[in-house]
């Protein structure tokens, strides 16, 4: 799959093989059974060229990527859990990288919104109360009342 994503058009056994060669010794035969495999599975399609087919993929390399991540985070018992997990594997570079996907997905509407949060209320404030600005509101329960954990 990464040569047909590379060349990014239809190519026949032929072109894979020798790209293939410059690389390791592999046969034909090889080239010419996994690309029919591919096929099989629905990741190329295939038209016929004189005796030849010539593949092309189905979908793009960044959709496959995709595909297998939304697979993966769907079989998970507790996805958000998977989510943290994986944000924290990320580099800063992936991090940003995923923020300017999110704003790419939501819009420029949504961006507008990032850019001039509304302000909320701290968690633990009931709707219609405010607290003072920079004032800290305690947790219920929490150590400095004695109902520590």
């Amino acid at each position: 799959m990464t040569r047909v994503w590379k060349w990014n058009r239809p190519v026949t056994v032929r072109e894979v093989l020798e790209d293939l060669q410059r690389e390791r010794s592999i046969a034909y035969t090889t080239v010419m059974t996994v690309l029919d495999n591919l096929h099989q599975k629905g990741w190329v399609r295939r038209e016929a060229e004189g005796r030849a087919y010539r593949y092309e993929a189905v979908s793009t390399r960044a959709a496959y990527a995709a595909a297998l991540m939304n697979d993966a985070w769907s079989q998970s018992d507790n996805p958000a859990a998977a989510l943290v997990a994986f944000f924290a594997m990320m580099s800063d570079e992936q991090r940003q990288a995923l923020r300017d996907a999110l704003r790419v997905v939501q819009g420029p509407e949504t961006s507008e919104v990032e850019q001039n949060p509304r302000p909320t209320p701290p968690p633990n404030v009931p709707p219609g109360a405010e607290a003072a600005p920079d004032t800290p509101v305690q947790n219920p329960g929490s150590a400095a009342e004695g109902g520590g954990r």
